[in-house]
């Protein structure tokens, strides 16, 4: 009698033979075999482990140059299966352990029959270089009698005194808010020697310092930094106050580099000596730091994109962008007008309504909007949300089933689920549009993720701010452009002339490499070119497709200037790898960076 297979062991023989045939094929350095394996459309995203950098590699064709450049120094080995294969609409999906030369690596295989539509490859860790944890963390004390011993906060007050005077940190980073705290985290456990420099007097301050009604629109499931999760009473939702606080009691609990009161005048690098020239100003005392690697981690809300309207010099009330905008308070009973449409606009009206003020939108531009619970259902249920949590997705394992899809597919993803939001939502956003807002999904009604990856800006998840636009609390010019500024008003281009006590401009930021203009040289900042984006061809996105993020947690045109940035989930995951990557550098280890990005936009 023949043995019945169960559909979930056919799966995981179908992936143990496909990584067994894709292993052979490396082992005897057999690129094209292994290219072969692939479907006729297929991606493969490597995180480090194959390229040292953030690379998808798509079609045969490409996979068969990254193998045939990488191969001799990666020497891959030892691929297993890690647990069961599943199975679902006819694709086959399994995650695999594997190892480099130089590092141990996790990965996750998509099969559509028996050929990989989707890889994705991982490094974990670097072999001699592990980060001191569980069985292997430190002692903390020395027992037995040593006279003249120093305890630990006299070790940790040495270090403070030392590092960046007479010890030279190995990484600088510039920007100590959750993207530079989260990679300060990671280099510190992987005993990277790192000074964090910001400008601000406290840890959090940059969430503390902006308007009162700021909240995380992203949920708590999302919002982790690495190694100390929220606890499970944190709010779905965090007040701006509330997690400037976490910031600050993560910089002190995980004995941080943090100079605060820090400001960074200027960086220059010294080909010849391969360190960077780093001029900070800590305390009003100038301090002069020589580090090898220089991270930029200001975040997206990099240079405010301040507009320059005719007649903004003659406004007699107050003006100002919305990263300066502290907050509704003090304008009821006035006329506010608030220039942009997207979620600083949208907070910042519903802000000043709530304080009585009479607040205009002008909305230039369509904008996508998502409610919030309609998006943290449709959108990120699967992965970040207690119902993941009790099916056993850990905050690691959704953010690597999250990188697991390649970019050129993802939008793909994206379209079925804003699909069914319009759907669920169609009443909201009927009174919407009747109240003349304009509305988009996306070029290719894909959605806010992607016009947050293509060009970081261009959407609203909805917390309460619509509502008040459908009702005409908050009023609404749309379709409009600004023609001037007059004294006491905003002329606009329909003729129509918008009596203005403030005017607060939600104009968005532009690229990070502004930082590096601001920081370095407009020459550094060229070389490196735009930052953000996929080259998606859609607006703000120029292409040519380039299938990551420009820039972004890997190496850039100019050596020793890397860039850390996004939101809370992008830098608890990708701090990981962009700390490999220096740790890595700074051991002397051989990184040779396969497909460095090329600029095709300076800006």
């Amino acid at each position: 009698m023949n043995e019945v297979v169960s559909p979930q062991s056919r799966s995981t023989q179908s992936a143990n033979r496909w990584l067994s045939a894709f292993a052979a094929a490396l082992a005897r350095d057999d690129a094209a075999a292994a290219a072969a394996l692939f479907d006729s459309e297929c991606y493969w995203r490597d995180l480090i482990a194959f390229t040292w950098n953030i690379k998808t590699s798509e079609g045969r064709g490409a996979i068969t140059e990254m193998l045939k450049a990488t191969l001799a120094t990666v020497r891959p080995t030892n691929w297993k299966l890690d647990g069961d294969a599943t199975d679902s609409n006819g694709v086959t999906e399994a995650w695999f352990t594997f190892e480099t030369a130089f590092a141990r690596g996790k990965g996750h295989l998509r099969l559509k029959s028996d050929k990989c539509w989707t890889l994705l490859t991982t490094a974990q860790e670097l072999k001699g270089f592990e980060e001191k944890k569980g069985p292997t963390r430190p002692f903390g004390t020395d027992h037995g009698i040593h006279p003249g011993r120093k305890n630990w906060a006299e070790l940790k007050s040495e270090e403070e005194a030392t590092l960046g005077y007479t010890k030279q940190p190995y990484v600088v980073i510039v920007g100590g808010g959750q993207g530079g705290l989260a990679l300060g985290a990671r280099l510190k456990r992987l005993g990277v020697p790192t000074i964090i420099v910001e400008k601000n007097e406290r840890a959090g301050d940059s969430w503390r310092k902006r308007y009162k009604s700021l909240c995380l629109h992203d949920p708590v499931w999302y919002d982790h930094l690495p190694y100390l999760p929220f606890p499970d009473h944190w709010p779905v939702f965090s007040p701006k106050d509330k997690i400037g606080d976490w910031l600050e009691m993560y910089a002190k609990v995980m004995e941080l580099n943090y100079w605060s009161s820090t400001t960074c005048k200027s960086a220059r690098y010294d080909e010849a000596k391969g360190e960077w020239t780093v001029e900070v100003e800590r305390n009003g005392k100038p301090v002069t730091l020589r580090p090898k690697q220089l991270v930029i981690a200001t975040g997206m809300s990099a240079v405010p994109n301040l507009p320059s309207y005719p007649g903004m010099d003659s406004f007699k009330g107050t003006q100002h962008h919305s990263s300066k905008h502290p907050g509704g308070e003090g304008w009821g009973g006035q006329k506010c007008v608030v220039i942009g449409s997207n979620n600083s606009a949208h907070d910042i009206c519903a802000d000043l309504w709530e304080n009585g003020a009479d607040v205009t939108m002008v909305q230039r531009s369509s904008t996508h909007i998502a409610r919030s619970d309609s998006l943290m259902d449709l959108g990120m249920g699967a992965l970040y949300s207690e119902a993941a949590v009790a099916n056993g997705i850990t905050t690691d394992k959704a953010d690597l089933i999250f990188a697991s899809i390649p970019y050129g597919l993802l939008a793909g993803f994206q379209k079925p689920i804003y699909q069914e939001m319009a759907k669920r939502d169609a009443d909201f956003y009927g009174r919407l549009e009747k109240a003349g807002f304009m509305l988009d999904w996306g070029e290719d009604g894909s959605g806010l993720f992607m016009k947050y990856l293509r060009r970081g800006s261009g959407y609203y998840i909805d917390v309460g701010a619509s509502e008040l636009i459908c009702n005409g609390s908050i009023k609404l010019k749309s379709g409009v452009g600004v023609e001037r500024i007059k004294e006491h008003s905003v002329l606009l281009s329909d003729g129509t002339e918008l009596p203005a006590d403030l005017i607060v401009y939600a104009t968005g930021y532009g690229s990070m490499n502004g930082w590096a203009a601001q920081l370095i040289s407009k020459e550094v900042a060229d070389k490196v070119g735009k930052c953000w984006g996929l080259g998606s061809n859609t607006t703000k996105d120029p292409g040519p497709w380039e299938g990551e993020l420009r820039n972004m947690w890997k190496p850039t045109q100019q050596e020793g200037l890397w860039f850390h940035g996004g939101n809370l989930h992008q830098s608890r995951h990708y701090s990981q790898f962009l700390a490999l990557q220096l740790k890595a550098r700074m051991e002397g280890l051989p990184t040779p960076v396969y497909g460095l990005g090329k600029v095709h936009h300076l800006n």
